[in-house]
């Protein structure tokens, strides 16, 4: 991701906007490296966004970090931003091309978006299919997801796919810290949810999608009009 945000942030005092941001890392880091680069990030739940900022307070770069918990589809931007961030979060948006729209808002028009999503690595079957496809957000393959994102109005300058390798530690991360804090707080009244959580999407992701869905990040700017 790092490699990804040196190529997408093009000048020292760029505004950053994140379209959930998750506890805002990301972010933080963009802002060490580029000196006069501001940002805000978005996201529903808020979880992480204390130790956060106390880092950027920490780091003298509070004034230049903004966190906001509310809805991504509700936030309206005071200031557009020359790099608008939008990864693995297009469910908010009910899918790509809503996530497309609503980056377009919030964007300069010489600017850039960072976009993360799903697709199709290999033909599902149907059970894997209707586990990951639900709700109105739907996933191609590769070529197919880039070319809707090209009808759209946007030229791919850069992109990178996840590696099976990368999934993997992504999903064990993700499930061993959760199946952790369980084992480590049996008397909080959310220890056995927080174990069936962790326990089930191990079994869809091993079970069922690992290999079949893939990750990709675009570098994406507007194409001009013909």
């Amino acid at each position: 991701m790092e490699h990804l945000l040196h190529r997408a942030i093009r000048g020292q005092h760029d505004h950053l906007l994140d379209l959930g941001c998750g506890d805002g890392t990301w972010l933080l880091r963009a802002l060490q490296k580029h000196s006069g680069a501001t940002a805000v990030g978005v996201d529903i739940s808020g979880e992480g966004f204390d130790a956060v900022l106390a880092e950027a307070a920490r780091r003298g770069l509070a004034d230049r970090l903004e966190l906001r918990r509310e809805d991504v589809t509700k936030y309206q931007s005071s200031r557009k931003a020359d790099l608008v961030l939008s990864v693995g979060a297009a469910y908010a948006y009910g899918g790509l091309l809503p996530t497309l729209n609503a980056a377009r808002e919030h964007l300069t028009e010489d600017g850039m978006l960072l976009l993360g999503d799903c697709f199709w690595e290999h033909e599902p079957t149907p059970e894997v299919r209707a586990q990951q496809e639900i709700g109105p957000q739907k996933f191609a393959d590769l070529p197919t997801t880039v070319a809707q994102v090209v009808a759209d109005g946007w030229t791919p300058v850069y992109g990178y796919v996840s590696t099976l390798a990368e999934w993997d530690e992504y999903e064990w991360c993700w499930t061993g810290t959760l199946a952790q804090w369980a084992l480590d707080n049996p008397e909080h009244p959310s220890s056995d949810l927080a174990a069936r959580m962790a326990a089930d999407h191990r079994t869809d992701w091993l079970g069922g999608y690992r290999g079949f869905l893939g990750f990709v990040v675009l570098l994406l700017r507007r194409t001009p009009p013909a």
